[in-house]
Formats: structure tokens, C-alpha cells, sequence
């Protein structure tokens, strides 16, 4: 579910009430934009918009002309609006006037200033109504995805075809529209489900991402091995992507595999592995469910010394990922797979 903040937005622009100012900010760049232009389109009619809508980029805002955008009363309209993007490139003085409009807003106009991707929050906007839109958790992007579709295109995306593309895809939510859209166009009105997913996406059951991580867990190498090639073959899977699924695992259950050995009750492990990645906003590259599900079900395979292993070979690889040098991507991720799953005694031998 979207963050209070933004669903109270979207309650003002279907109710046509605004406040005087807006500071969007956030991580989520696409779910930003779409907001921002929604709130547009509310705020000034399309035949006015060439009197009573100016957008600025931070850097290019003129602090005199800005004041007297904001202090102008409509033209033949209700109110005004000016948007001013990445605010963090403001000049001193463009800076000091927004903040000294803000303590005295114009009851006919709409400052909208937003922030990119990546920045601190602006401490000098406090005054103007906070919308941070933040990355969604998968379950909350999974129906994100389904009422896109449903509003987007009036079509019905299946809940289980969300997850396969969150999946295949990403967290991505430029990626992911861009997907929902090329379904809609291959559904042909009928509901689109799981296995449109895998067809439009070219991704072919159990040649997937999620079967190769249960198989490394499993340290079932020749398993393993045999799905390096498909998986890599498939759109935006990358050994950067994979290797970095890997260490979330590995890393994962090498803190299972303390809290075990502290004396952690079996049963009490997923809760716990739930808690954990709700902390630290680790992607595992599918469902949380599946992925926890996963490492409790396997982490008997491991001792500590294994996985302390598993890190090493890990932090090697992504070295080496960095490297022009290796051969393939096929060939890093054979190696580093067998480097994983082989105990240091067998595999000296």
C-alpha cells in the first residue's frame, strides 16, 4: 500500500483540493512523475495552461521572476501553477524567496517543487505539505501493478502474473509498466496471468532465477550449473544482478545460521527472516515468502564455515565482474557457484 502521504494527494487531486505547496520527494522516480503530472492536470485546465502554468528546472529558477509568477492572479482560471524540478540546483536567493513565499503563500496559486531521486530532505520546505514517494514493498508493488492495469488500461492483471513479473523483472517501475503494457497488447482483453508472463517475457518455467537460487541453497551444483545459461539469457538478468541475489541469500543465512546456533527455535526462523529483511530493504530477487522459505528449508546444508566460504567467493566474484578480463559471464558464475557450494576440504582434493 502507498505511504499516507501520497494516497491523501491522490484524494486531493480527485477532489479538485489543493494545498498552497507541495514538496514531492522520494526514490521512486517513475511513481513520482506520474503523480506530479496528475496533479497537474488537476490544477490547471489544458486551455489555460499557457497563462497559468510555469515549470522551471532548480537551476534555471530567476528569483525575481519566480515571486512575481507566484504573487500573479490567474488568468480566467482558479488558481496558478508553478512547479520548480530538482530543487536541490536552487540558487541562494531563488532558495530564500521560495522560503519566504512559503511562510505567506498566495491563497490562487500551487508552488509544486520537487526533488530528484537519491538527495536529503529539504529542512528549508518544512512549511510546504511533504509527499515522499518511496520505493513499495514487493506485496504493495505486486497490486501497484494490478491497479495499473486496471486504470492504465481497464485490464485485469492476475496477481500471480504480477509476482512472475516482479520476478523476471525487477523492482523497476518504469521496467514494470513497460512490460504491463506489451501484456495488455497480448492479452487482447482477456485477464493476463502467470504464463502470458512467461511467454512475452521469454522466460521458460524452472529456467528461472528463483529455481537457481533454491538450487545454490541446496548446494546442488550440477543443478545449478545447468541453468547458468538460461537464466542469463533471459531480459535483464545479469551476473551483477545474480551475484548480488546470491550474496543477499548467503548472507541471509549465515544469519540464520548464528541465530541457530544461539539456540533459535526452527519454527521461530522465518518470522525472524521476515524481520530482518523488513530492516534492511535487501531485495532477494523474488517474493519475500518464496526466498524465506528457501533459506529455512535449506540452511541445515550450511555450517557457519561454509558460508563464511560462500561470502568470500561472493565478494571475489564481484571483483571480478568488474573485470574486462573475464571471459564470460557464464564462465564467472559457473565458477563462482562451485566455489559456494563445494566444502574448501572436498574441493582441494
Amino acid at each position: 500500500m502507498e505511504d499516507k502521504a501520497v494516497r491523501t494527494l491522490r484524494t486531493a487531486i480527485e477532489r479538485r483540493t489543493f494545498e498552497p505547496a507541495y514538496y514531492i520527494s522520494g526514490d521512486d522516480e517513475y511513481r513520482k512523475d506520474a503523480l506530479v503530472r496528475s496533479l497537474v492536470e488537476a490544477l490547471v485546465d489544458p486551455a489555460m495552461r499557457d497563462f497559468n502554468l510555469d515549470i522551471f528546472r532548480g537551476a534555471d529558477v530567476d528569483a525575481e521572476r519566480v515571486e512575481s509568477l507566484l504573487n500573479t492572479p490567474p488568468m480566467m482560471a482558479d488558481r496558478r501553477a508553478v512547479v520548480v524540478r530538482d530543487t536541490a540546483a536552487l540558487k541562494k536567493d531563488a532558495r530564500a524567496t521560495i522560503e519566504r513565499y512559503l511562510k505567506r503563500p498566495s491563497p490562487d496559486a500551487v508552488l509544486v517543487l520537487v526533488a530528484l531521486a537519491g538527495g536529503k530532505e529539504d529542512k528549508g520546505f518544512a512549511a510546504a505539505t511533504a509527499v515522499p514517494v518511496m520505493p513499495l514493498g514487493e506485496d504493495a508493488l505486486a497490486q501497484w501493478l494490478v491497479e495499473h492495469a486496471q486504470s492504465a488500461h481497464g485490464a485485469t492483471l492476475e496477481p500471480a502474473a504480477a509476482q512472475q513479473l516482479l520476478q523476471v523483472v525487477g523492482v523497476d517501475t518504469a521496467q514494470l509498466v513497460g512490460e504491463v503494457d506489451k501484456l495488455v497488447s497480448y492479452a487482447q482483453g482477456r485477464a493476463i496471468t502467470a504464463p502470458d508472463v512467461l511467454e512475452v517475457v521469454g522466460q521458460r518455467e524452472g529456467e528461472d532465477s528463483t529455481t537457481l537460487l533454491d538450487l545454490v541453497a541446496a548446494r546442488d551444483v550440477p543443478g545449478a550449473l545447468a541453468l547458468v545459461g538460461p537464466v542469463l539469457s533471459q531480459p535483464r538478468v545479469t551476473a551483477v544482478s545474480l551475484i548480488m541475489a546470491l550474496t543477499v541469500q548467503a548472507l541471509a543465512m549465515r544469519w540464520g545460521r548464528a541465530a541457530r546456533d544461539r539456540g533459535m527455535p526452527a519454527h521461530q526462523l522465518e518470522r525472524e527472516y521476515f524481520s530482518l529483511l523488513k530492516e534492511t530493504g535487501a531485495f532477494p530477487m523474488r517474493p519475500w515468502g518464496d526466498a524465506v522459505k528457501c533459506w529455512s528449508r535449506h540452511l541445515g546444508r550450511w555450517s557457519a564455515r561454509d558460508l563464511d566460504q560462500a561470502v568470500r567467493a561472493l565478494q571475489h566474484a564481484d571483483h571480478a565482474a568488474k573485470d574486462s578480463r573475464v571471459s564470460s559471464d557464464e564462465q564467472l558464475l559457473a565458477t563462482l557457484i562451485c566455489a559456494m557450494c563445494v566444502p574448501e576440504a572436498h574441493a582441494a582434493a
